[in-house]
């Protein structure tokens, strides 16, 4: 009798029993419904309102089929990511690279300090003049302000992720006769790396913003050109096209970010306390 008991028991906690269906186990579901509650009130409340303030869902979706179909939006987002790309590009690349320097050497973040403090406090919208007249209006200038808008936040996280390095994994590498640069590239750099991503997030859409800032001074080429010709035409939905591009491509390098940090600090999501 207690051993046919013990395996009642053993079958009832083996077979979990059934939830009911709550909306709360499905996230996504929530997540579309708010979407389209938003589409549907924005439908609703932007053909009551003056097509020159605001548009609409589908108003936007058929101005979108027509920049894609005459090849604009594609043309003048190609120009858009050439400057992001480049100007982004040697921000990562001489902001971590200085980021080390100055983490881990007193002397340079003495030199450097000074500098990077007044030109981050300094806001870059106020330079744009000033490189216009030095770069002119062309890719050049564009590229020197993506520059500038992506740099510091790499710089300073880089700087703060070395200075945050545990001095016992150094005395380690050292106890094992590693050198400086052995010590920069599998101590250093490793342990410094959530700073360095978590500065380059932060770049991401300061990078962003200043290509749009460069491109609505010069308004020339660019999806920055864009919002400012169709703004001039009163073209509502052709602008929030583009409004809508730049928030994906924002979403996009922002989550691209997100996975290459995943993959290239592994050790780290181990050390996460969530629940």
């Amino acid at each position: 009798m207690p051993g046919s008991l013990d395996e009642r028991l053993v079958r009832e906690l083996s077979f979990p029993r059934e939830r009911p269906w709550s909306l709360y186990d499905h996230p996504n579901l929530i997540r579309v419904a708010s979407v389209l509650c938003f589409l549907t009130a924005w439908e609703i409340y932007g053909r009551r309102t003056d097509p020159l303030l605001l548009t609409y869902p589908t108003a936007v979706f058929w101005a979108a089929v027509q920049l894609i179909r005459s090849g604009e939006l594609f043309r003048q987002l190609l120009v858009s990511l050439a400057s992001l790309s480049v100007g982004f590009g040697a921000s990562l690349l001489l902001g971590v690279g200085l980021g080390l320097a100055a983490g881990r050497s007193r002397l340079a973040e003495a030199l450097l300090d000074p500098h990077i403090n007044a030109l981050y406090a300094t806001p870059q919208v106020a330079l744009t003049p000033l490189l216009m007249m030095w770069f002119g209006l062309g890719f050049s200038v564009k590229v020197v302000i993506v520059f500038l808008f992506a740099f510091f936040p790499i710089l300073i996280n880089t700087a703060s992720g070395v200075k945050n390095v545990s001095g016992s994994m150094v005395e380690v590498g050292r106890a094992y006769m590693a050198s400086e640069r052995q010590l920069l590239l599998k101590v250093v750099f490793p342990a410094a790396l959530p700073f360095i991503m978590a500065g380059v997030r932060l770049a991401v859409g300061r990078a962003l913003v200043g290509m749009i800032v460069a491109e609505l001074f010069t308004a020339i080429t660019g999806l920055g050109a864009m919002l400012t010709l169709y703004g001039n035409l009163f073209e509502t939905a052709k602008m929030f096209v583009v409004i809508i591009v730049l928030g994906l491509l924002g979403v996009g390098l922002i989550q691209a970010t997100q996975a290459l940090e995943r993959r290239m600090a592994r050790w780290k999501e181990t050390e996460r306390a969530v629940s």
